[in-house]
C-alpha cells in the first residue's frame, strides 16, 4: 500500500480486521495507582475494572508524540508514500495533538485526522480508509473517505452509572445530571466530539431497549455496518445484536467488540454502545 493507516488503541478495532487491512495500532497509556501500561497490549478491561472496585485511582493519558513518530518512520521504511493518522476526539484526549506534533517531523506526508468520536465511531471511519488505501486511493482520497465516514457515523451508549464519567471529566454537558440523576440509567451519545446526555430512563431493560429503537432508527433503508460494544456485558450485545438483525433491512456487516482498558477508566463495567455507519 502506498498509504497506510495510523490510529489509536481507543478505536478498539477487532485485530483480525487491523490485521486484515494493515492498520498501524498505537496504544494510548491507561494509569493504575501510578504505573503505567500499554492500553490493550499490557493491560485489559478486567484490570482496570478491579482496580476500580478497590478505588485504586485510574487514568488515562495520550501517547507520548515519539509513538507516532515511529509509527510513521515505520510506514515510511516499508515504502509508503503518505499517512492517513485518524484518532479519537480532541475534545476527549491529547491524543490528536501528539499525532499533530509528530507529523511535523515525519519524513512522508502525514494528514492528522480528528474522528470527532471514539472505539468504532473511530473505528469505521479507519477501516473505510485502509480499505480504499488498500485499493490504491491517493493520499487525499483516503483522508477524505475518513472524514466523510466520521462524519456519517453516530454512535449511543448505556452506563450503568456516571460516576466514572464523573471522575475522569468526560461527561461534557450531562454534567447538569450529577447528584440525584447519578441514580438513573443514561442514554448518552457523541456529539461535536465529545459526551452528551441523551435520555434519562429508569430501569436497564428500558436503556437497553432505548438503544436498539435508536439503532434502527438511524440506520434506516440505508445499507449499514454496525458495532455493537461492550464492557463486561457479552449476554446483553449478543441480544442486541440478534434484534438488529431482524429489524434493519439493510444490514450490510455487525461486528461485536468488548473495549478495553482506556474506555474502562472511564465508563466502569456494563457499558454497552452501538455505533451505525453508512456502508462508504
Amino acid at each position: 500500500m502506498s498509504v497506510v493507516v495510523v490510529t489509536d488503541s481507543s478505536a478498539y478495532l477487532p485485530p483480525v480486521e487491523a490485521d486484515r487491512w494493515g492498520v498501524t495500532v498505537v496504544p494510548l497509556q491507561v494509569i493504575i495507582g501510578g504505573r503505567e501500561f500499554d492500553d490493550g497490549a499490557q493491560i485489559d478491561a478486567k484490570g482496570v475494572a478491579d482496580a476500580l472496585r478497590e478505588w485504586t485511582p485510574v487514568t488515562t493519558s495520550r501517547p507520548a508524540p515519539q509513538r507516532f513518530a515511529d509509527a510513521y518512520e515505520a510506514a515510511a521504511a516499508r515504502g509508503a508514500t503518505g499517512v492517513v493518522s485518524i484518532h479519537l476526539s480532541g475534545e476527549m484526549s491529547g491524543t490528536l495533538d501528539a499525532a499533530r506534533i509528530a507529523a511535523t517531523q515525519a519524513l512522508i506526508p502525514v494528514e492528522v485526522i480528528d474522528s470527532r468520536s471514539i472505539a468504532m465511531g473511530l473505528g469505521f471511519p479507519v477501516l473505510a480508509a485502509a480499505r480504499a488505501a488498500a485499493q490504491g486511493a491517493a493520499l487525499p482520497e483516503v483522508a477524505t473517505i475518513a472524514r466523510t465516514t466520521a462524519a456519517a457515523t453516530q454512535s449511543f451508549f448505556y452506563v450503568n452509572t456516571l460516576e466514572y464519567l464523573r471522575r475522569g471529566g468526560r461527561i461534557g454537558t450531562a454534567a447538569t445530571v450529577l447528584g440525584s440523576a447519578l441514580a438513573i440509567k443514561p442514554l448518552l451519545h457523541l456529539t461535536n466530539g465529545s459526551i452528551t446526555l441523551l435520555e434519562k430512563v429508569r430501569t436497564t431493560t428500558r436503556a437497553l431497549s432505548r438503544l436498539e429503537d435508536l439503532a434502527t432508527s438511524t440506520a434506516g433503508e440505508t445499507s449499514v455496518n454496525i458495532a455493537i460494544q461492550h464492557l463486561s456485558t457479552p449476554t446483553q450485545a449478543d441480544s442486541l445484536a440478534t434484534h438488529l438483525t431482524t429489524r434493519i433491512p439493510n444490514l450490510n456487516h455487525l461486528m461485536i467488540v468488548e473495549v478495553g482498558a482506556a474506555i474502562a477508566a472511564h465508563t466502569g463495567p456494563g457499558m454497552l454502545a452501538v455505533t451505525i455507519s453508512p456502508e462508504p
